[in-house]
């Protein structure tokens, strides 16, 4: 079974993409892979971010890696959040009150139209390849379920009437972002 570095020590995410590989390849988180540093992402886009942390693991380990980064990307506010997801709400950061600055930005916006979506960068055998992801759907008003995490209780997929939060983890990855993108990365390394 190929080992392969996921460059992250967000549990969830980690949880996340194990549930889709589903045994295919054996993943390392950061923690797991003895990797005790905190990758800044300081680029204006998911792609750049993305990047940047698969190349620092890459050039610190010199095994194959990969990382993501995923943004919620509202219409009616021009794509915001988008890059600037995990930090919207600056200083006071938290999965709450990302939330709540978003609700409050949507308070009079009748188009509630939004996507997730999520890059992964794969550095493999020293080549490196972009994969996306896209989940499309609306924001409602108020949370719903206790699932999941960051925007997942105010995240409704297209073809679902369910939040990201209300949904198993099976069910979520019928819709997922991370998913379609994980897949395609899984296609290619398959080759």
């Amino acid at each position: 079974m190929n080992t392969i570095i996921f460059a992250t020590n967000n549990k969830n995410k980690v949880d996340e993409v194990r549930s889709i590989l589903d045994q295919k390849f054996k993943i390392l988180s950061l923690k797991e892979a003895g990797i005790e540093i905190d990758i800044p992402e300081p680029h204006d886009s998911l792609e750049e971010n993305a990047c940047e942390k698969a190349r620092v693991i890459h050039n610190l380990t010199q095994k194959d890696c990969f990382a993501e980064d995923t943004g919620l990307e509202v219409e009616s506010l021009n794509g915001e959040p988008g890059v600037k997801s995990a930090r919207y709400a600056g200083e006071d950061r938290s999965f709450e009150n990302n939330i709540d600055k978003l609700l409050t930005k949507l308070a009079e916006k009748e188009n509630r139209h939004a996507q997730f979506r999520t890059i992964i960068c794969l550095i493999c055998n020293g080549e490196e390849k972009i994969f996306e992801g896209i989940c499309k759907g609306i924001i409602i008003a108020d949370r719903r379920g206790i699932s999941g995490f960051g925007y997942d209780p105010v995240f409704i997929p297209e073809g679902s009437t369910k939040t990201f939060a209300e949904m198993s983890m099976p069910e979520k990855n019928i819709f997922s972002h991370r998913k379609k993108a994980m897949e395609k990365l899984t296609a290619y390394l398959k080759k």
